[in-house]
């Protein structure tokens, strides 16, 4: 069984997020991701709250947008947490909401060659290097920390499509896939990461693989799964192509939003949910878990729907006891 972690969702009020990490410590999970999305409260600030609330719980971030922060004090912020909580900070970059990094001015000419860079310099910085360099968003001259972390915390690229996961292969020692990754998906991207992985200079010992999955667990398995079809259906036709065609199920995805619409949800096959969530009764949702496990997944980190505060009393009810 892979390693079992929760989302804080950055909709839910910060001042609760204390007793949130501690509870999700106390119930057993081992991770706490957090997002840093615009226009809500920062994951930096919200990481070390959820550090300094619990005592072996490990936190991430997934993901800062990499355009939106200047290499250096990313290196600053991840020194601060890795420094004061050894071994338990998690910190993951990616390309960012593109319609958001263009509303704040920090849209890239290249997505893919500006994170590479970035996670590249941060990594040189937190191993103490002077850094200089001057290619498309990345410019430092003859700069350098004076303090580095002792243990150097692992860097995560959040990735969804071919190019991104072999970039994290690449450059990172984790990769961060998003909700909607079916085990098929999983082991598609697991393939594309390690394409990534044979091109790096040196050997890495080891990369991890970082899944989130939609979760709303309730002994009525139906009402659970209800939520989650309505949620799924809503992001076909989006960002989710690369998902579906994993799973073999593009083409019937588009024939059913084109003949339902919005009453599509209604219509998809139970084996979609199966796929796409860790939905329905606390079996239903400890079997997908698993499934994900076998499929390359290191950590499964249950994802709270749009914000739902009730879905960490839920697992916590429901989920735990059965996994344990």
């Amino acid at each position: 069984m892979p390693d079992l972690g929760v989302i804080f969702h950055p909709r839910f009020p910060p001042e609760t997020l204390k007793a949130y990490a501690r509870r999700a410590e106390s119930a057993g999970f081992s991770e706490l991701w957090l997002w840093d999305d615009c226009f809500l409260p920062g994951a930096f600030t919200s990481a070390a709250v959820a550090l300094a609330a619990t005592e072996q719980l490990k936190v991430g971030i997934g993901l800062v947008p990499a355009t939106a922060y200047n290499p250096l004090f990313a290196a600053m912020e991840i020194t601060t947490l890795a420094r004061a909580f050894p071994g338990r900070f998690l910190p993951g970059f990616g390309h960012g909401v593109s319609s958001w990094m263009k509303q704040i001015g920090a849209a890239p000419r290249s997505t893919m060659k500006t994170l590479e860079q970035t996670v590249n310099v941060v990594r040189a910085l937190l191993r103490g290097e002077r850094v200089s360099v001057s290619a498309h968003e990345v410019h430092l001259d003859n700069v350098q920390m004076e303090l580095i972390p002792e243990q150097q915390p692992p860097l995560y690229i959040g990735a969804i499509r071919e190019k991104s996961l072999q970039l994290a292969g690449r450059a990172a020692e984790g990769t961060i896939l998003t909700a909607m990754s079916a085990p098929a998906y999983v082991q598609w991207a697991r393939e594309q990461i390690e394409a990534g992985i044979r091109e790096r200079p040196v050997e890495i010992a080891d990369h991890r693989v970082v899944v989130y999955a939609q979760a709303k667990v309730s002994p009525d398995g139906a009402s659970a799964r209800e939520v989650v079809r309505r949620l799924i259906a809503s992001q076909f036709g989006t960002w989710s192509d690369v998902h579906l065609t994993a799973l073999g199920i593009l083409e019937d995805a588009h024939t059913l939003h084109q003949r339902y619409g919005a009453a599509m949800a209604l219509h998809m096959p139970e084996e979609w949910i199966d796929a796409l969530s860790a939905s329905g009764t606390p079996e239903q949702a400890a079997a997908a878990i698993e499934r994900l496990g076998h499929a390359g997944a290191d950590s499964v980190v249950l994802q709270p729907l749009d914000g739902d505060s009730a879905c960490l009393d839920e697992y916590i009810r429901f989920l735990i006891p059965l996994l344990q």
